[in-house]
């Protein structure tokens, strides 16, 4: 008979573990792989109990983040961006269980392949002036907060914004942090008492995945330090859009 933890047989535990390593190294500051992780733990646990069972996890993560990286956050991009996010959050809760998911991944794919391509072209081409104004930090935003609601995927948007702000990768991993915190806490109390994903089984599946948070937040730290600021940019821009890229197939 085939082993279980916690009720989920070994192989897919294993899958999972593998999914909560990459979100150690996203949150170690190799952004832009939620959606690879993403789609890992739905194939584990289904869509909404995943997302219950990512929930805490995202939260741990976000702790070794900002006590990580606590030196570098640039509060004045933060809170252009966060209160939209935070509306986002509440029009997600809405919408999330009556909005075809299809049409919902398509245009979020759309969205993303094309902001990746105008960061690409600002890369080679650098604008004189930076997109700094509360229409694009809004925009956004409220993508980002509907997003991480539907399919904790918000990291696309985030991405885009403080990439287009150009800041150094330690300033860029260090705001990020603590804009995820803020929202994770926020977005709580929604799947712990209105969706009821997070409950006494699911934080079971998280406590048995936090050593792999913990490795792979290590490696992730580590991955961080060995690469230069130019190549980080680019790799976060080309690891973006392969994630949407495999949003489309998925």
């Amino acid at each position: 008979m085939e082993g279980s933890i916690f009720g989920t047989p070994i192989v897919m535990w294993i899958v999972a573990f593998a999914a909560i390593i990459l979100l150690g190294v996203s949150k170690g500051g190799i952004k832009g792989i939620s959606a690879i992780l993403v789609t890992m733990l739905v194939f584990v646990y289904g869509g909404k109990e995943s997302t219950g069972i990512l929930m805490p996890l995202l939260v741990a993560a976000d702790l070794m983040a900002i006590v990580y990286y606590r030196k570098h956050v640039q509060w004045k991009f933060l809170f252009k961006l966060l209160p939209a996010m935070l509306v986002g959050v509440l029009i997600g809760t809405l919408i999330g269980k009556d909005l075809p998911e299809e049409l919902f991944k398509k245009a979020m794919i759309g969205i993303i392949l094309i902001s990746v391509a105008i960061l690409l072209y600002w890369e080679k081409n650098p604008p004189k002036k930076i997109p700094n104004n509360w229409l694009f930090s809004s925009s956004l935003g409220l993508a980002a907060g509907i997003t991480t609601m539907i399919g904790n995927l918000a990291g696309p948007f985030a991405n885009i914004y403080f990439l287009s702000m150009r800041l150094p990768k330690n300033a860029f991993i260090g705001t990020v942090a603590w804009l995820f915190f803020f929202n994770n806490i926020f977005k709580m109390p929604i799947h712990i008492f209105i969706w009821g994903t997070v409950n006494n089984e699911s934080i079971k599946q998280s406590i048995s995945l936090i050593p792999a948070l913990i490795i792979g937040f290590v490696l992730g730290a580590w991955l961080v330090t060995k690469i230069k600021d130019h190549w980080y940019r680019l790799m976060i821009i080309a690891i973006t859009g392969i994630g949407a890229l495999i949003l489309l197939f998925k």
